[in-house]
């Protein structure tokens, strides 16, 4: 009988399952290929460390984002809209396993681990791309890595706040996405009135 392959999906699901019954750091994998019934080089072949199943998750947040922006009922939404929709999707779909994403922002914090740090660094900067593709935000210019820095840093500040957000549906976590990014477009706002307006020459009068 030919063994079925290894499902990277269902690997990440047991992860966590262990995980939550120890914690990401004190989980093993020799015991999470047991109980999935893989060898190790199964495991290795799709996740070559716990790093890569952390990445794998927030890859996770990732899709669901991305399959939450290509509905037709999201689409029709005014464009101020979409982009705290799309980030508090992202929110949402870690709401279940919050413990772990503390657990494991904070082993990547840890001293010596420049490395996880440098990775983190542009996994943050991928999925706020994501971010604005799917909110169709459209700047060009000194406004547009303005406004991704400053979205950036909406974006960390809030899902700080997040994994420790115990309101009902997260929505206090809601209100301080909304009002940091309202802030951001009355900064663009404010910057596009104080622009210089081009104006044409006035006509050269007749010479004397």
């Amino acid at each position: 009988m030919t063994r079925s392959q290894p499902d990277p999906d269902k690997i990440l699901d047991v992860a966590c399952e262990l995980a939550g019954k120890s914690s990401w750091e004190a989980f093993s994998i020799t015991d999470l290929a047991r109980r999935l019934d893989y060898s190790l080089v199964d495991i290795k072949r799709l996740y070559r460390s716990k790093d890569d199943m952390a990445e794998g998750l927030f890859d996770r947040a990732d899709d669901s984002m991305l399959q939450f922006a290509s509905r037709a009922d999201f689409q029709a939404r005014p464009a101020e809209e979409k982009l705290p929709e799309v980030i508090m999707c992202w929110f949402e779909s870690m709401a279940p396993i919050k413990p772990l994403i503390r657990e494991i922002l904070a082993y990547k914090f840890e001293p010596g681990h420049f490395h996880l740090q440098a990775h983190g660094i542009t996994r943050v900067s991928r999925t706020v791309q994501w971010f604005l593709a799917s909110a169709a935000r459209k700047k060009t210019g000194f406004a547009r890595i303005a406004d991704e820095v400053a979205i950036t840093s909406a974006y960390l500040t809030s899902f700080s706040f997040f994994l420790f957000d115990k309101s009902e549906s997260h929505t206090n976590t809601r209100a301080l996405l909304k009002r940091l990014l309202r802030k951001i477009d009355q900064g663009h706002e404010f910057l596009s009135a104080k622009a210089p307006l081009k104006t044409s020459s006035p006509p050269a009068g007749p010479k004397a």
